[in-house]
């Protein structure tokens, strides 16, 4: 909804900011004073030297692209097919009578829950990090899409076709178009929940990792560096729906609801 607002864009962005500051400040404010144990929460300054330290021995960067590579690989492989059946299930009633109650029955299963299998299946590896990072992001988008495309205006549809418009020609400009909302929304779901798997799947011995990191501070009672991690963790997360939002703001355009972003 647009209110008018006649603040320019880069003031507005930057107004999601103001409560995390003013947290920043107040744990400041506690922790400066005592009234908040640095055994329960280290000061903010703490953590910037811890940050600064690992950054320049060159441990920061190195666990942050390892889980990177392990987020983007399964929101890749987990997103892809999670899209591409919401897709088959939303526009073939036939595939939908088939797959969707299997689909849902399995969704309705912890993923996190499998972590047992899922070490006897892969081991301590890779390939079960990944694993279960696909099986996060799998089910928002394959949901979220399969609704989209099932909610599509049937008016708008039988326009198309009184139009004309072939069934390649109906999908590409009024079916998939009008699901697009829906499944942005089951992307900015899923790369929420990606991270919170991701958190779990890296204390299931790894050698690297934001996660990893946070275990082995743990062992040493470094309680910056665990907070130092659960911060990058949230800062990733932000970052990666903003540019969830910055996309929505691009291609929604035609929306009313996006138009003033």
């Amino acid at each position: 909804m647009n209110t008018g607002s006649s603040l320019p864009r880069w003031i507005t962005g930057l107004t999601g900011w103001v409560l995390p500051v003013f947290l920043i400040i107040l744990w400041a404010v506690a922790t400066e004073y005592g009234w908040l144990s640095s055994q329960i929460l280290p000061a903010p300054t703490d953590i910037v030297r811890a940050a600064i330290k690992l950054t320049v021995s060159g441990e920061l960067a190195k666990n942050i692209a390892a889980s990177a590579e392990r987020a983007g690989w399964g929101l890749l492989i987990g997103g892809s097919i999670g899209f591409l059946l919401g897709l088959f299930n939303g526009l073939f009633r036939t595939a939908e009578r088939f797959l969707d109650t299997t689909v849902q029955m399995i969704r309705n299963v912890p993923h996190l829950a499998l972590i047992p299998l899922v070490i006897i299946w892969f081991g301590i590896g890779e390939a079960g990090k990944v694993f279960l990072v696909t099986l996060g992001v799998f089910f928002p988008i394959y949901a979220n899409t399969y609704h989209g495309i099932k909610t599509t205006d049937p008016q708008l549809i039988e326009m198309g076709r009184v139009y004309g418009l072939k069934p390649w020609q109906l999908f590409s400009q009024i079916i998939f178009p009008g699901a697009l909302p829906s499944i942005l929304v089951g992307l900015r779901y899923s790369l929420g929940l990606m991270w919170l798997t991701l958190i779990v799947a890296e204390t299931i011995a790894t050698t690297s990792g934001i996660g990893q990191m946070a275990m082995n501070a743990r062992e040493f009672m470094q309680t910056d560096v665990v907070v130092l991690a659960i911060l990058i963790y949230a800062l990733l997360g932000k970052l990666a729906d903003t540019a969830v939002h910055f996309l929505e703001s691009r291609i929604l355009q035609w929306h009313p609801g996006f138009r003033h972003r």
